[in-house]
């Protein structure tokens, strides 16, 4: 039974942060799969990957419905990062335990400043940012392999990729995110040796279910409350994310 709990209270809080900022859920799935319940980084990583799947084909049908999906670039930025997605995803399988907890501390904390630093003015007569193809390339692909490797959907950084690199809005980006972190997370676990038949049901499940339905109160949330205060309340979580998980890996 507590077992139980903490599924549904840990999958009901990375439901809130995907829905509340429109990623980041996946990087908090791992922590909270190894520390609360048990997992080791492997099985979590995978785990994380079916978790996030599963939420952004929930939020894919929203998406869908308000038209902030543009199919032809997610498309595109999803094939960038399909490659890659499968060669890290079969390579996680590989690598030392605490080298996948290390690496994951690593891109929590630059996740974390990431969300910190303060956004740049803009000029007021500056041209909209227009589409870069070498970029969009690039983001797309590094994307694949962060899924790949760490089970984590990435869109903390899938949709500052798609502003800057094709010109998306925010609006936009969020949804366009939506279909690549799916086809990368599909990508990597068709090749994890194994994939999801290890895995303990009874923890995934009930953490999956609490995320989904968690995701519609988070947008309910991020109404109510600034962006930038869910901004800083996630960064600094995601620093004692990473502190923790970090001196794991050392000690």
């Amino acid at each position: 039974m507590t077992t139980l709990l903490l599924a549904l209270a840990a999958g009901a809080v990375v439901g809130l942060v995907l829905g509340g900022l429109g990623g980041g859920g996946g990087i908090l799935a791992v922590p909270a799969l190894i520390y609360l319940l048990g997992l080791s980084p492997a099985a979590a990583t995978t785990a994380a990957l079916l978790i996030v799947l599963a939420t952004s084909i929930s939020a894919i049908v929203a998406h869908m419905r308000a038209g902030t999906i543009r199919w032809r670039t997610a498309l595109a930025f999803a094939a960038a990062g399909l490659l890659p997605a499968a060669l890290t995803g079969a390579a996680a399988a590989e690598l030392p335990q605490n080298v996948l907890t290390a690496a994951f501390a690593v891109v929590a904390a630059l996740a974390a400043v990431r969300m910190l630093r303060p956004p740049r003015p803009a000029a007021a007569d500056a041209p909209a940012p227009g589409a870069r193809p070498g970029r969009a390339v690039a983001s797309g692909a590094g994307l694949g392999a962060l899924t790949g490797l760490l089970g984590v959907g990435g869109g903390f950084l899938a949709v500052p990729a798609l502003v800057g690199a094709v010109g998306l809005t925010m609006e936009a980006a969020v949804g366009t995110s939506l279909p690549v972190i799916a086809v990368n997370a599909s990508a990597s676990l068709a090749t994890r040796g194994g994939g999801a038949a290890g895995l303990d049901w009874a923890v995934i499940a009930p953490f999956t279910a609490a995320a989904v339905l968690g995701a519609w109160d988070g947008k309910r949330l991020a109404a109510r409350l600034s962006g930038a205060v869910l901004q800083r309340t996630f960064a600094g979580l995601l620093l004692a994310v990473a502190a923790v998980m970090g001196a794991d890996a050392v000690l």
